[in-house]
């Protein structure tokens, strides 16, 4: 267990990084120094319940802000860095793929080069104890056929949208910040998550609020594209595991051993809402809609996590099955929550990605 440590935390407010933060704190590990921009997807109210916290501080700003980082690393002198702050959504990132080469790209190059010169400066011990945690994706190896099998650390790179190689290029400089300049760093890829806290412009989030909604429940395609489903509160045990025993210079896969269709995701949420929350007539199914795919779309992930089970003795605790119960009762008991950060410009953003696909695709 990591104890007394004061650690960065970038993109804090974020999902999976409110989701590490909060742990932290809870679990007494250590302060927390939380940075986050606060974009469309990072939520103060994702960090309410430390908001008065004694051992958390946030701190609004961008991680491509040299003086900002700087500043921070000065006054608060952490053992550890870690990198949550990307921008992450594939569809926006066909839109809009500027934001992502700035934040994921640029802005992790500022913040190596801040945490280097602050690393430099340290005594030999505490440049020995530092730590530089990366996390990433399962997105920057590309894509997989059915029988293919799972990513492993050495599967080649081959990014297919503008997310994931934004993703490869920041984890490329993180990889030559190490081999280069010595710096301590570690990298984690990640398979796609779920759980509280997740803006719901993803598929797990945006299909329960639409159910509730009854508004109409989309799937890419005919809905056959498969990911490994990973529960947020299982990603951040691994990270500390990380953390704590991981290697430096080295990368770890980190997923949930549950290979699922989109369409049977969709499936699974729309019969644990009929039981949990059910309509006067009929089946959240009958909201199913087939819209049509997304260019590029990647037809299935898949992580082979023997590693960091074998290595640091992670392995993930929660199912699918487990793991989507506790996801679907958390949205429905925070419903304020939901209605809070799918206002304003969340209602843009999906009128203008689906309202041009044309329902019926298959």
């Amino acid at each position: 267990m990591i104890m007394n440590q004061t650690i960065v935390v970038t993109g804090g407010a974020g999902f999976i990084g409110s989701n590490f933060v909060n742990t932290w704190v809870a679990l007494g590990l250590g302060k927390v120094i939380t940075l986050d921009k606060l974009t469309y997807a990072g939520n103060m109210e994702n960090l309410a319940q430390i908001a008065s916290h004694p051992q958390h501080v946030f701190i609004q700003a961008d991680i491509g802000d040299r003086e900002a980082v700087r500043e921070l690393l000065r006054v608060h002198q952490p053992t550890a860095v870690l990198n949550f702050a990307a921008e992450s959504h594939v569809d926006r990132s066909i839109y809009g793929p500027d934001a992502f080469v700035q934040t994921n790209v640029v802005g992790t190059f500022n913040l190596l080069e801040e945490v280097r010169a602050y690393w430099q400066a340290l005594p030999d011990a505490a440049q020995a104890a530092f730590r530089f945690l990366h996390v990433s994706t399962d997105e920057v190896y590309g894509t997989l056929s059915a029988d293919a099998p799972a990513f492993t650390e050495t599967h080649p790179y081959q990014p297919n949208s503008p997310y994931s190689a934004s993703k490869a290029a920041s984890d490329h400089l993180v990889r030559a910040y190490f081999h280069t300049y010595g710096l301590p760093t570690l990298t984690t890829n990640c398979s796609n998550n779920y759980g509280p806290y997740h803006f719901p412009e993803k598929l797990i989030p945006l299909v329960i609020h639409n159910a509730l909604a009854g508004k109409a429940l989309p799937i890419y395609g005919n809905g056959s594209h498969v990911r490994d489903w990973l529960y947020v509160e299982d990603h951040c045990h691994a990270i500390r595991a990380v953390l704590a025993r991981g290697n430096v210079g080295e990368t770890y896969n980190i997923g949930g051993c549950n290979e699922k269709t989109n369409l049977e995701v969709v499936h699974t949420l729309c019969d644990i809402l009929d039981e949990a929350k059910p309509k006067a007539v009929g089946s959240y199914r009958d909201q199913i809609t087939f819209v049509k795919d997304r260019p590029g779309h990647d037809q299935r992930y898949a992580i082979d996590a023997s590693k960091i089970a074998g290595e640091l003795g992670w392995t993930p605790t929660e199912t699918f099955e487990s793991g989507i119960r506790k996801t679907v009762h958390w949205y429905l008991n925070h419903a304020d929550w939901v209605d809070n950060v799918t206002s304003g410009e969340y209602q843009h953003w999906l009128q203008k990605n689906y309202s041009a696909r044309q329902a019926g695709a298959v």
